[in-house]
Protein backbone atom coordinates (compact mmCIF):
# COMPACT_ATOMS: atom_id res chain seq x y z
CA UNK A 1 0.00 0.00 0.00
CA UNK A 2 1.25 3.79 -0.95
CA UNK A 3 1.50 5.87 1.88
CA UNK A 4 0.09 9.43 1.02
CA UNK A 5 2.25 12.57 2.26
CA UNK A 6 1.22 16.23 2.28
CA UNK A 7 3.39 19.28 0.93
CA UNK A 8 3.73 22.13 3.32
CA UNK A 9 4.28 25.07 0.53
CA UNK A 10 4.24 28.32 2.02
CA UNK A 11 2.82 31.41 -0.04
CA UNK A 12 1.11 34.92 1.04
CA UNK A 13 -2.25 35.72 0.31
CA UNK A 14 -4.06 38.86 1.52
CA UNK A 15 -6.82 36.84 3.30
CA UNK A 16 -8.50 32.99 3.65
CA UNK A 17 -10.60 33.56 0.18
CA UNK A 18 -7.64 34.69 -1.56
CA UNK A 19 -5.39 31.81 0.18
CA UNK A 20 -8.55 29.45 -0.79
CA UNK A 21 -8.65 30.51 -4.63
CA UNK A 22 -4.66 30.25 -4.76
CA UNK A 23 -4.60 26.70 -3.58
CA UNK A 24 -7.34 26.03 -5.76
CA UNK A 25 -5.82 26.79 -8.58
CA UNK A 26 -2.46 25.41 -7.64
CA UNK A 27 -4.41 22.18 -6.75
CA UNK A 28 -6.18 21.54 -9.99
CA UNK A 29 -2.96 22.44 -12.08
CA UNK A 30 -1.95 19.64 -11.00
CA UNK A 31 -4.96 17.28 -10.53
CA UNK A 32 -3.79 15.56 -13.74
CA UNK A 33 -1.15 13.88 -11.76
CA UNK A 34 -2.68 10.53 -10.46
CA UNK A 35 -0.85 10.70 -6.90
CA UNK A 36 -2.48 14.29 -6.36
CA UNK A 37 -5.72 14.17 -4.45
CA UNK A 38 -6.66 17.74 -4.86
CA UNK A 39 -10.31 17.30 -3.17
CA UNK A 40 -9.04 17.08 -0.28
CA UNK A 41 -7.03 20.71 -0.40
CA UNK A 42 -6.63 22.65 2.54
CA UNK A 43 -5.41 26.11 3.82
CA UNK A 44 -4.02 27.04 6.90
CA UNK A 45 -2.29 30.62 8.34
CA UNK A 46 1.41 30.27 8.97
CA UNK A 47 1.32 30.53 12.77
CA UNK A 48 -1.84 28.20 12.73
CA UNK A 49 -1.06 25.35 11.23
CA UNK A 50 -3.00 22.77 13.24
CA UNK A 51 -6.78 25.10 11.26
CA UNK A 52 -6.96 23.78 8.28
CA UNK A 53 -9.28 25.22 5.90
CA UNK A 54 -11.05 23.49 2.78
CA UNK A 55 -10.75 24.28 -0.18
CA UNK A 56 -13.32 21.88 -2.09
CA UNK A 57 -16.57 20.65 -0.82
CA UNK A 58 -15.45 17.31 -1.71
CA UNK A 59 -18.79 15.78 -0.69
CA UNK A 60 -18.84 11.92 -1.80
CA UNK A 61 -21.47 11.80 -5.01
CA UNK A 62 -23.53 8.42 -6.65
CA UNK A 63 -20.78 6.44 -8.88
CA UNK A 64 -17.56 6.97 -6.32
CA UNK A 65 -17.15 10.93 -7.45
CA UNK A 66 -16.73 13.55 -5.84
CA UNK A 67 -18.34 17.44 -5.54
CA UNK A 68 -15.66 19.92 -7.40
CA UNK A 69 -17.24 22.94 -6.26
CA UNK A 70 -15.55 25.16 -3.61
CA UNK A 71 -15.87 24.63 -0.01
CA UNK A 72 -19.05 26.18 1.85
CA UNK A 73 -20.85 26.98 -1.95
CA UNK A 74 -24.34 27.22 -2.47
CA UNK A 75 -26.93 25.18 -4.18
CA UNK A 76 -26.02 21.72 -5.17
CA UNK A 77 -23.52 19.51 -5.73
CA UNK A 78 -22.16 19.00 -8.63
CA UNK A 79 -19.03 16.80 -10.07
CA UNK A 80 -17.80 19.56 -12.75
CA UNK A 81 -17.36 23.39 -12.28
CA UNK A 82 -16.34 26.01 -14.06
CA UNK A 83 -14.68 27.02 -10.23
Amino acid sequence: MTRRWVAHLPFTAADLPAARQFAGTLARSLSFLSEVDAGETTVSAEDEQGVRHRVFCDLALPHGRRCGRRAGHDGACAWRTAR
